[in-house]
């Protein structure tokens, strides 16, 4: 399995859990995977898909994200496929045509689609090895996400009873948990549970007053990078957007206001690098798989812990160190209240009232906010300090609108001692090959390969394979370009390398 995860996705060591996770699933049988975002779940079931002479079906709930998954795996050699509205009937046919033919190894589907009987008769056809649900707790009522469509896939269980199937999810609490088991009918499930704990997240709540000039300085540390701010309505997010356009911000909304067309339009231009900051209601993020989110800022605080994590939770999903900046009063209470008061259910107002007052708790808190986070989703956190929430770290207000907290991260020296140039000039060059591409820049490599690339300066198609990220089918692609882009470099800076003592071994 280490030989598989080199050559096609450029990693020499699995992260915590995934090998265990993995060999359960080789070994066909059942399992539930409770790990934060960023953490690579995905690889838990796109790996042993390798490995299996059939196909693996993915449920995944929503276009862009199958879209994204697809375009990675292909960029990595992976043969896979997405079947969702997008695509014509005649687009719909070639792509059975190669299922048939076990030209796929990988396939992305939306839970809608299983409602086709006629879809489920063509599935029974194929050799299915593996089926993996994604956004798991997409099933239970007591989530925060639920989709009907979601809660009928207990039927896979009856249809294919020796197929095993994982569960996957970010966020989900006991109960939550406990519904998805019961929902699914799995046989025997192992549980796999990682820490909650992101530690490259750092976690800020600020008075709100002020807010946009504060926002204003936040910013000026990310003028390249990728930012989201999250808002409570449309009205703000068209608002908070056009004055950072008008501050010479690239800035661009994203709601439910907007026309279908403008809404891919704006999202496409953010995960191409195109516009760097999208100020959204909370109707984006769950099919962005987008890892180089540097800053999360919440206008008004959101109605659940739930909800608020998987959402910080599209912040640094390659493991560099990220910001998630919540503003907080009180008043915003009555924003959440009017719309938890128009609930016709007793129980489910009682329900979202306690989870609002969790919020309100975490925001109001004099304790370490990520021990409070991660006891919600019941997990013992004893670190006395997590120096990485603005508590712990005894930010005073004043300091906390300039955040730099790379200092967890210094042991990771590559992670700093980077050449900035370098790095910026492989950045355009990624950005040039994912246009030529149509593919977002991350799906060439990740922010975590070109820093490694900026630092050790490989000089040879061997040393680059020894970059995080570069395995044999991007070396095969893209090696030579960003070879001659580094040796360039070099030269023209008078570089030695020698000196440097930054060889690959």
């Amino acid at each position: 399995m280490k030989t598989l995860l080199k050559k096609y996705f450029g990693y020499d060591e699995f992260r915590p859990m995934q090998e265990d996770i993995i060999n359960n699933i080789l070994q066909k049988k059942d399992a539930f995977v409770l790990m934060p975002t960023g953490c690579g779940k995905s690889l838990c079931y796109q790996l042993p898909a390798l490995k299996f002479n059939g196909l693996t079906i993915v449920i995944s709930p929503l276009i862009s994200l199958m879209k994204d998954q697809v375009d990675n795996l292909k960029a990595n050699g992976i043969n896979a496929e997405y079947i969702n509205s997008s695509h014509s009937f005649r687009e719909i046919i070639d792509i059975q045509k190669k299922l048939k033919n076990k030209e796929t190894k990988i396939l992305y589907i939306a839970p809608e689609r299983l409602a086709s009987e006629e879809f489920k008769l063509f599935l029974t056809t194929l050799q299915i090895n593996l089926i993996a649900i994604d956004e798991a707790h997409c099933i239970s009522e007591w989530g925060h996400d639920f989709r009907q469509d979601y809660r009928n896939l207990k039927f896979l269980k009856i249809i294919f009873p020796n197929v095993p199937i994982i569960a996957l999810t970010a966020t989900a609490t006991k109960k939550v948990k406990e519904d998805i088991l019961k929902q699914l009918s799995l046989n025997n499930p192992k549980i796999f549970t990682l820490s909650f704990n992101r530690k490259n997240l750092n976690l800020i709540v600020m008075e709100k007053k002020k807010t946009f000039n504060k926002i204003l300085e936040i910013l000026k540390k990310y003028k390249k990078e990728s930012v989201i701010i999250y808002c409570f309505s449309r009205k703000d997010c068209e608002k908070i957007a056009q004055k950072l356009r008008e501050n010479r911000f690239n800035a661009l909304p994203y709601h439910a206001g907007l026309s279908n067309e403008i809404r891919k339009h704006n999202q496409e231009l953010f995960i191409k690098d195109k516009a760097n900051i999208i100020v959204a209601t909370i109707a984006f993020g769950m099919g962005i798989d987008k890892p180089d989110v540097r800053l999360i800022i919440h206008h008004t605080f959101p109605k659940t812990i739930e909800g608020y994590y998987q959402e910080i939770g599209r912040a640094g999903r390659d493991g560099l160190s990220s910001d998630c900046v919540l503003f907080y009063s009180k008043g915003d209470r009555r924003k959440h209240e009017f719309f938890i008061n128009q609930l016709t259910d007793a129980f489910s107002q009682n329900n979202e009232r306690n989870k609002l007052r969790k919020v309100m708790d975490y925001c109001e808190s004099a304790f370490c906010r990520r021990k409070y986070i991660l006891e919600y989703f019941g997990e013992n956190f004893s670190e006395e300090n997590c120096n990485g929430c603005d508590i712990c770290l005894k930010l005073p207000e004043i300091k906390q609108s300039v955040l730099d907290y790379e200092t967890d991260f210094k042991r990771e020296r590559k992670i700093l001692d980077y050449n900035k140039n370098l790095f910026e000039q492989l950045r355009i060059l990624r950005r040039q090959i994912a246009d030529e591409r149509s593919v977002p820049p991350f799906v060439i490599f990740g922010d975590v390969s070109l820093r490694e690339m900026a630092y050790y300066l490989p000089d040879n198609k061997d040393e680059l394979l020894n970059i995080k990220g570069v395995g044999e089918q991007k070396l095969k692609d893209f090696g030579e370009l960003f070879l001659r882009t580094i040796k360039d470099y070099v030269e023209e800076n008078n570089i030695n390398r020698k000196m440097l003592q930054r060889f690959l071994g």
